[in-house]
């Protein structure tokens, strides 16, 4: 948690999730959604603290969270599927607080659940996947992921193959940037800041 996040607490259907906001100047918001919580993923995650960095600095308001059964947030965890409404939920309390678009950026399982949400259940806005694992997660039902600018991905990412990710993007989106860090593994082990530099230039 950086100085200038407070800890903030919503609702996602019936249960209550924590999350840390970071407050921009203007009006546009943007979540960030963590790797998987059965491996240890959660908002603290060094790579979703680069992300949330960037989208900051790109003048956004971020919220990062922690989805069902992760931390102090409630329920258990639903499979990727039930998370989306974890998602829904943290988009709805960004809205609350006056964005009026969001931008959605998720790491790994967190790029999953993005991918899931139809465009129909959210505000405009631009979406973001890191090292979208699809390798290991089922992404074969997902053939159009609406305002999708941006999918990052390492070299030497065995979840993340960059081939496949390829093979995909026109299926996701036409409009997409597909960036492939030279030397990077999934989790980015010594090249967070190679990444964060890659965000900056395009958002």
């Amino acid at each position: 948690m950086s100085s200038d996040e407070t800890h903030v607490v919503f609702p996602a259907g019936e249960l209550r999730l924590e999350g840390l906001l970071r407050r921009g100047a203007g009006s546009r918001g943007a979540v960030v959604c963590h790797p998987h919580p059965l491996y240890g993923g959660d908002m603290h995650n060094p790579v979703v603290a680069t992300v949330a960095q960037a989208l900051a600095e790109a003048g956004c308001s971020v919220l990062r969270f922690n989805f069902r059964g992760t931390g102090a947030s409630e329920g258990t965890h639903g499979r990727g599927l039930l998370e989306r409404e974890d998602l829904l939920g943290a988009v709805s309390f960004l809205q609350a607080a006056g964005a009026d678009e969001v931008w959605l950026a998720g790491y790994s399982f967190g790029a999953f659940v993005i991918a899931q949400v139809p465009a129909g259940d959210l505000p405009p806005g631009q979406r973001v996947l890191v090292a979208p694992p699809v390798r290991v997660m089922d992404f074969s039902s997902i053939h159009r992921i609406e305002g999708l600018r941006l999918v990052v991905t390492g070299s030497l990412d065995e979840l993340a193959p960059s081939d496949a990710i390829s093979a995909a993007l026109s299926g996701w989106n036409e409009d997409a940037s597909l960036e492939v860090l030279q030397g990077a593994d999934h989790f980015f082990a010594g090249q967070l800041h190679r990444l964060g530099a890659v965000l900056a230039r395009h958002l």
